[in-house]
């Protein structure tokens, strides 16, 4: 499978691919977005984090936005409001429990797990 991202982490492209990652970890994070400005940074916040001991049970992973079947998150109903990539969101135990978008660095992502996972 060709990669889209330019990102260390693991790409998934395809509906079953999420799902098969949200429902065989307890939680699960997943970036849908570009290799633009608002994105990049995004994913080199979850390759800091994924290093960290703090969040080694937490699965961080990348989407491509335009791939056709990245509308298993651009149809959230938690993303309709959404402007900006990327996509942000956090799942777990297979189950939605936060969303977010645009620009995200190490600490606000910190915080928005903090708040949905511990």
């Amino acid at each position: 499978m060709q990669k889209y991202l330019q990102s260390s982490l693991d790409e998934v492209q395809t509906k079953s691919e999420v799902e098969n990652l949200i429902n065989t970890n307890e939680k699960v994070v997943i970036s849908c977005g570009r290799n633009g400005p608002m994105c990049l940074p995004v994913y080199g916040a979850f390759e800091v984090l994924k290093e960290k001991e703090k969040y080694s049970d937490i699965k961080f992973a990348v989407m491509p936005f335009d791939v056709p079947e990245a509308t298993i998150i651009r149809e959230l109903s938690e993303c309709r409001s959404f402007m900006g990539l990327p996509f942000t969101i956090y799942y777990k135990n297979g189950k939605v429990v936060s969303a977010t978008s645009s620009l995200q660095n190490v600490k606000s992502i910190k915080t928005t797990i903090n708040e949905s996972f511990l």
